[in-house]
């Protein structure tokens, strides 16, 4: 029994020094060598890479040990999210969802009708565009918040781009034609992003450039209002703020109108102050989103008592009364106008769906859930494919009426269902009504709406933080204001992708330092307290090391070194640069451009006899330099963990002192 004892006293005492060895060893650096991943196969490291790529969010968890039955109502509920949230549908949610529907659809039916006129297409199309595809994404979205229709920007972006090819005024029905081919093809383009989870597509239109090129879209909106807002009759059919102001003070003798500026100005001053009583109070919201309906029944009770178009105020004449008709025989499947139809619909689907994206994920964040972006792909591609055979034009969410939405107290997206049904009420009833209202009062309201896509915090903010991104920013606002819609986004997406190269080949490589009395090396620019290390250049590449941007860094490590040298011809007691240390922490991966400029710098460092240490390569990198033999080069010996360790081996008297 005392032998036990003693035999486990022994243990325990031998386990602490074992632990207490362990533990300086970790301490001083010594204990872990650069770890090699495992090999895999070429099929297992094309199946992760793919994973990682296309299915980072591990989508098909969910049916992991179910059963066949169980898998089946999931996979229903992923494309039909309708069928989970419904079973907790209750009367408490309907209240808040019919409130917020009948808001929005008070809101939305002045703003379709204007902005069907703004893409050139009768006044109903903007209506049916806020009565099917709403259904749709009911049924099929994950947003609980977004409220969808037309929106001015792609109302603009379609009728620029749509005119440019047909004439809607002499030939309206090959116009609509082409105008719903451009919205299947945008569905397409939404649905099949979606569908092949190419999402990540969309992002490379930064927040810069959507910031300026919105707001340059809203003054171009703005500035297209003017022929409604002034009465002028003979327009101008370009975009660009040069031809429009053309066009305005070309036409102030004798194309202007006193009493068409009359109601026009009365009634947008009515709904700014709407607008901005919403805005100082939150429980007030609904008076700027009634403003618009308000104004519409005012100004066409007006119009219609004192006729004032037969004194040359133009009005919007007869809507068509009922439902959307088919329009999948409209389609251009052949002919010329299919390749044009596609191209249009695809830019216009590319930007309906980063509007609707952005707003998704904004309404998700102020109430603490999460959408899924490739879902919200497919449900706003097939709502766009079925209002295409539906005489719909692009719809997708729209930041004005998501905004009500929010605030009047939307649960869920049957919201859209009732704005939907109240505008097929409208549809159905009441469209003659709409008769002698003004053009005047749906400039007012484009104009109200689009002033609030004018960011100009965001534009202050993006000035102070990054100015590359302001230079993206100012570039899409400039592009759409001076030239078109289209050169506008193109030189948004130009400098985006601009930023990302320049960025890729002219990574970031710092120099750094010792922290007194630590062993942590940072960025001496950063930390003015951190010590160069005498002897010892130590470098920190912020990139991974590929073809694009292997030689440069090669080249500004080699100039770091030139840069010691002259340092140390000015000051002979500093000691020769005899190592120089690369910290690869940051680096991710690292291809053969990559490996081959390492041999380079390799090779230059032994001809001023300076040894090349490097420290944690991450387990791609240091895979592919076992791969290349490059460690055998460079020596075993010559690989650390940390940059510290490096140092402590290379420079002890270094450490000793600190």
């Amino acid at each position: 029994m005392p032998r036990t004892v003693s035999d486990g006293g022994e243990d325990h005492g031998a386990d602490v020094a074992s632990r207490t060895s362990s533990h300086r060893r970790m301490e001083h650096g010594h204990g872990y060598k650069v770890g090699i991943p495992p090999k895999k196969s070429l099929l297992t490291e094309f199946s992760d890479a793919v994973k990682e790529t296309f299915f980072a969010d591990d989508p098909l968890r969910q049916y992991k040990d179910q059963p066949k039955s169980k898998k089946l109502w999931l996979g229903l509920q992923h494309i039909f999210p309708v069928l989970d949230w419904s079973r907790r549908y209750s009367l408490s949610k309907f209240k808040g969802d019919f409130i917020a529907g009948l808001t929005i659809a008070s809101l939305c039916i002045p703003q379709d009708i204007g902005y069907s006129k703004l893409a050139n297409l009768p006044a109903e199309v903007g209506l049916y565009s806020s009565f099917v595809p709403p259904l749709i994404y009911a049924v099929m979205g994950s947003s609980r918040d977004i409220a969808i229709g037309p929106v001015a920007v792609v109302s603009l972006l379609l009728g620029t781009l749509l005119q440019n090819e047909i004439d809607p005024k002499t030939h309206p029905l090959e116009y609509r034609r082409l105008a719903f081919t451009a919205t299947f093809f945008a569905g397409v383009t939404q649905a099949a992003l979606g569908f092949f989870r190419l999402g990540f597509i969309i992002e490379f239109l930064s927040h810069a450039a959507i910031v300026g090129f919105m707001a340059g879209a809203a003054i171009t909106i703005a500035l297209q209002q003017l022929k409604g807002f002034l009465g002028i009759a003979d327009f101008t059919k370009k975009s660009d703020i040069v031809s429009v102001m053309k066009s305005v003070w070309g036409n102030v003798h004798h194309g202007w109108n006193w009493q068409t500026i009359l109601i026009g100005a009365s009634f947008l001053a009515f709904l700014l102050v709407a607008k901005y009583i919403g805005k100082r109070n939150k429980k007030l919201f609904w008076v700027s989103a009634i403003a618009p309906l308000t104004s519409v029944i005012i100004s066409t009770f007006f119009v219609y008592i004192t006729r004032a178009d037969k004194h040359g105020v133009a009005i919007v004449k007869n809507i068509r009364k009922g439902i959307n008709p088919a329009s999948a025989s409209l389609i251009y499947f052949t002919g010329p106008y299919l390749a044009t139809g596609f191209k249009i619909g695809v830019v216009a689907g590319m930007i309906g769906l980063t509007e609707a994206i952005a707003i998704g994920r904004t309404f998700a964040g102020l109430k603490d859930y999460q959408i899924d972006g490739n879902k919200e792909m497919v449900a706003l591609g097939t709502m766009n494919i079925v209002g295409s055979m539906t005489s719909c034009y692009v719809a997708t969410g729209s930041f004005s009426r998501s905004a009500v939405n929010y605030m009047a107290g939307c649960k869920t997206a049957v919201s859209n269902v009732v704005m939907s049904t109240v505008v097929m009420l409208t549809l159905l009833l009441i469209t003659p009504l709409f008769k002698y209202t003004p053009n005047a009062i749906l400039s007012s309201i484009i104009i109200s709406a689009v002033l609030g896509l004018i960011d100009y915090e965001s534009a202050y903010l993006i000035w102070k933080v990054d100015k590359l991104d302001f230079l993206a920013c100012m570039g899409a606002f400039f592009g759409v204001i001076f030239s078109s819609v289209e050169y506008g986004l193109l030189i948004a997406v130009a400098i985006s992708l601009a930023k990302i190269l320049l960025q890729v080949t002219r990574p970031r490589t710092v120099l750094l330092g010792n922290l007194p009395r630590t062993t942590i090396y940072r960025n001496v620019e950063q930390y003015p307290d951190a010590t160069k290390v005498p002897g010892v250049v130590i470098i920190r590449v912020d990139s991974a090391i590929y073809f694009t941007n292997s030689n440069y860094i090669k080249e500004r490590i080699l100039r770091w070194l030139r840069d010691e040298e002259e340092e140390q011809q000015h000051d002979q007691k500093l000691p020769k640069t005899e190592f120089l240390i690369a910290d690869l922490s940051p680096v991710i991966d690292i291809d053969t451009s990559g490996i081959h400029a390492l041999e380079e710098l390799l090779k230059a460092l032994e001809k001023r006899k300076i040894q090349l240490v490097l420290a944690n390569p991450g387990p791609a990198v240091i895979q592919k330099l076992r791969s290349a033999k490059f460690t055998d080069m460079i020596g075993e010996d010559k690989i650390h963990l940390t940059v510290g360790d490096a140092v402590k081996k290379f420079a002890p008297k270094m450490v000793d002192n600190v």
